[in-house]
């Protein structure tokens, strides 16, 4: 049987264009949420819908869900659970298709039900994953969590049996936003991709969100793929997705343009087949329609002028090797050493802390490994644990973050930007930046 889906083939459709740009919006309201899909559908941009979900259905409290549709209060998503089919096709009518795929953005542990709503309502894609929608998210055990993950990647995958081919993007370059070293952010994507494939998925994506230096994100994307291109099996067809900074951003305009022009040149520059695009007012609140098509807009124009310098069809430029690539490479072999079944290999890996995110305080994370950012703006490890990656990449020092270096290198990526824009005073429009000025030119100043 012949199968389509709204992501299937994306990255072949998008080989010789710029990166799609995608929000990541939801709102409560069925009349809203089709008002912000029409709306970035129109966008100035090539652009994917989303339906991001709230808080209520991320941790399945659908009383809740319910009792504040029923009060008139606004959710920080769309409670796509509660509202039913009917009303969420009534959403998309007219608006998802072909040329507007709508991809569904929930970050629960266990999402069964979730699945089962968005399958119901005639969607095909949505992302997360064991390991990356539950450490961060939740107080789920991760083998509960793998467990659910495995269920609703194989029902999920039965959308096969009737023609459609359905699509899952990992979240696993994105752990906690910030202070993540990229070996491991790429090793987790990779692995939570095998995840998928071994539980009847073959339409994936594979993460990355853009961190605090832009040479050092090239050559993690780089490694990205061709891992990806290793260790999936031939029948996988894959993309990679970009996605802007997803720690404490800049609460100037003009610094937050910064970030989001450069994680859209990213992306072009290492053939990324989509951006998951942050506005400025995401700082400080929850932006509105009309933020997240500006944002997008913008965003979709920085990578238009990127693509320019950018020959069509060009392969990526060789990034240089520090060593990320090698470090990754180590840690999904040493995983998928621990057992045959990739579930209960990932539950074996953070029990003996071959994996260990830093900072991450859930209780199955060792809690050992340490990140912090270097002279040059690059994200180094200050501990790794039990983590079998000691000295690959280099730069290793083994002391204790402290507090105060913590925070500072936590609001690096703000302060940096907020510094530039304020210099610079750039009021200009977002086809007009300058694309010569970036934060590494602050440490020169």
């Amino acid at each position: 049987m012949s199968t389509s889906g709204s992501f299937a083939g994306l990255a072949a459709r998008r080989r010789s264009a710029g990166p799609l740009v995608q929000p990541r919006m939801g709102f409560s309201g069925p009349r809203r949420m089709r008002a912000g899909l029409e709306a970035v559908r129109r966008a100035r941009a090539a652009t994917v819908g989303t339906l991001t979900l709230d808080s209520y259905t991320r941790v399945k409290d659908y009383a809740s869900a319910e009792r504040a549709l029923a009060d008139g209060f606004p959710l920080n998503g769309y409670p796509l659970v509660t509202h039913g089919p009917d009303t969420t096709r009534a959403v998309l009518d007219g608006i998802q298709g072909p040329d507007f795929p709508v991809q569904v953005r929930h970050g629960s542990a266990l999402p069964d039900d979730i699945i089962a709503a968005l399958v119901a309502a005639g969607l095909d894609a949505t992302e997360g994953g064991p390991v990356s929608y539950c450490l961060p998210y939740s107080r789920v055990p991760l083998r509960e969590a793998t467990v659910s993950w495995a269920r609703s990647c194989e029902r999920f995958a039965e959308l096969r049996d009737r023609g459609v081919e359905p699509h899952l993007e990992s979240f696993g370059g994105c752990m906690m936003g910030q202070m993540c070293p990229p070996g491991l952010l790429i090793a987790i994507t990779v692995l939570e991709g095998l995840f998928f494939h071994r539980h009847g998925l073959r339409s994936i994506s594979l993460s990355y969100a853009q961190q605090t230096d832009i040479r050092q994100d090239e050559e993690a994307v780089a490694a990205l793929r061709s891992l990806a291109t290793a260790f999936l099996p031939d029948d996988t067809d894959w993309h990679i997705v970009v996605y802007a900074y997803m720690g404490k951003y800049p609460r100037t305009h003009g610094g937050a343009l910064l970030v989001l022009r450069a994680a859209a040149e990213l992306a072009v520059r290492t053939g990324a087949t989509r951006l998951i695009v942050k506005t400025p007012a995401e700082s400080y609140r929850i932006p509105t329609i009309e933020e997240n098509v500006e944002a997008l807009e913008f965003a979709g124009a920085a990578a238009a002028a990127e693509a320019t310098r950018t020959p069509p069809d060009a392969a990526p430029a060789p990034a240089p090797d520090t060593g990320i690539a090698a470090e990754a490479r180590q840690l999904i072999e040493a995983v998928l050493g621990l057992h045959p079944d990739i579930g209960q290999a990932l539950v074996r890996a953070f029990a003996k802390g071959y994996l260990d995110v830093p900072y991450c305080l859930h209780s199955d994370n060792h809690g050992r490994s340490r990140g912090y950012i270097d002279e040059a703006g690059r994200l180094r490890w200050a501990s790794v644990g039990s983590m079998p990656i000691r000295g690959i990449t280099g730069g290793t020092r083994e002391h204790t973050v402290g507090s105060s270096e913590l925070l500072s290198a936590l609001s690096y990526v703000e302060r940096t930007h907020d510094l530039l824009a304020l210099r610079s005073q750039d009021t200009r429009t977002s086809d007009e930046l300058d694309a010569g000025t970036t934060a590494a030119d602050l440490r020169q100043a």
